[in-house]
């Protein structure tokens, strides 16, 4: 098939490599001619596993194409995906205007009838949008062409987008069209040919509904189990093993149940404001997700609560390292991580923050920490805990598991360990003689 996938972020960068990986003929289109030109010359704007060698493949065998032409791209496609940003708007509604560009440039454009696929994560009613501005152009144009819209939202996640996209749990489509739904299944055929039962059809409503009810339940899952952290300090209880306990329950399971010093990214933070904002909208108040939303960003700030408590409000003189800004490991993104919070708390009160990440740490300079005064970034997880009086573990990336933790002893000016991911066991770090404050243990 001939596919135009408009953006080339996490979603459309990957999707549209994959579809070429498949033997699809792809043109990615994107509005920044430096990206594009970065593409083409064999470097990928994000880390994600996998990513960039399936890309030069692709490119090589001539199934991908990077350019900024949309009309190049629409001239040979039959199926064009909207795959651009839709940011958080100012009252926390996703920000349309991207996706209404794109709808009404294809609307312009188009020469032959169309299936245009919104890929985007994106609120319900927002099919009728895009169906309605295509139709405004063409009318503009005297044009008699058609087109379908479908809704085809994506659940990639961050650091395994690859594996995501090569082998879904679900494909979801939302669509009346019998023919469109026939053209989809092809399209994902190569992916899903295992089990029939993952691709799964619905109305349009629906399935722009399921993405943003996914990312909410798995909120809903992160923000109760960090809710129960915060009891179980005050009680006495070990959160550690509460969680096991529960997780043994088939019906809860153990994903998304750890505590930590909460969640970040491009969905979650997102998506739960932009259902809230559909709700109230439609004049229902989501008291749920309120509350999530609400524990979330309480959470963010328990680490360095915990650090004033220990070392006081007043920081001048003290230096800390941390390990890990991306909200997650596998990523450079740092899209409401964590890590923003404790840092901006430290600073502020005068400390000193010596960071250490294996993908993030040019993210954090050129945008997410550029005006943080008193951070420094080193190169290693050890040159960061140098002299330091404390180490702030945020991120849980794989070569953070099983530190030398006698070497971080003799590099620290004491022998004290945060843990926002409670990776370690407190009676070893008992045991080793280091002072050892994770989530929900008393």
């Amino acid at each position: 098939m001939k596919i135009a996938m408009v953006g080339t972020g996490y979603v459309g960068l990957v999707t549209g490599t994959c579809f070429a990986e498949m033997g699809n003929r792809v043109w990615c289109v994107d509005v920044d001619e430096a990206k594009i030109a970065a593409l083409n010359e064999g470097k990928i704007p994000i880390y994600e596993p996998g990513l960039a060698d399936m890309v030069a493949e692709n490119r090589k065998l001539g199934h991908l194409t990077f350019t900024t032409s949309l009309r190049d791209a629409l001239r040979e496609a039959t199926i064009c995906f909207i795959a651009v940003g839709t940011p958080m708007g100012e009252d926390g509604s996703a920000d349309l205007q991207y996706v209404k560009a794109v709808a009404k440039e294809i609307g312009q454009l188009m020469e032959h009838p169309m299936y245009v696929v919104d890929k985007s994560t994106v609120p319900v009613g927002t099919a009728t949008i895009v169906r309605e501005t295509i139709q405004k152009e063409l009318d503009a144009r005297g044009s008699n062409l058609t087109f379908t819209v479908i809704s085809n939202p994506e659940f990639l996640k961050e650091g395994a987008a690859v594996g995501d996209c090569m082998k879904p749990d679900r494909v979801i489509i939302g669509t009346d069209d019998e023919e469109a739904a026939e053209v989809m299944r092809e399209l994902y055929s190569s992916f899903v040919k295992s089990s029939g039962e993952r691709f799964v059809l619905m109305d349009i409503a629906s399935a722009e509904m399921t993405k943003y009810t996914a990312n909410a339940m798995l909120a809903t899952k992160i923000s109760f189990m960090n809710e129960i952290a915060g009891i179980c300090e005050r009680v006495g209880a070990d959160v550690n093993k509460v969680r096991l306990g529960i997780g043994s329950d088939s019906r809860i399971g153990y994903s998304f149940i750890y505590p930590g010093c909460g969640y970040g990214g491009s969905c979650f933070p997102k998506d739960v404001q932009a259902l809230i904002r559909t709700s109230k909208a439609y004049g229902y108040e989501p008291g749920m997700l309120e509350a999530v939303e609400a524990v979330n960003h309480r959470q963010k700030r328990v680490l360095p609560e915990k650090i004033v408590r220990r070392f006081g409000e007043d920081l001048k003189g003290r230096k800390f390292a941390v390990w890990g800004l991306a909200f997650k490991p596998d990523t450079d993104d740092m899209r409401e991580a964590p890590s923003i919070t404790l840092i901006e708390e430290l600073t502020r009160r005068g400390a000193e923050v010596v960071a250490y990440d294996p993908k993030a740490v040019e993210t954090a300079k050129k945008a997410y920490l550029k005006d943080v005064s008193n951070i420094s970034y080193v190169e290693s997880k050890y040159e960061a805990v140098k002299h330091a009086d404390a180490l702030v573990l945020v991120t849980e990336w794989k070569e953070f598991r099983q530190p030398d933790f006698e070497e971080i002893k003799k590099l620290l000016n004491q022998p004290i360990i945060f843990d926002g991911r409670n990776q370690y066991d407190g009676k070893r770090m008992k045991k080793l003689g280091i002072e050892y404050h994770q989530i929900g243990v008393a």
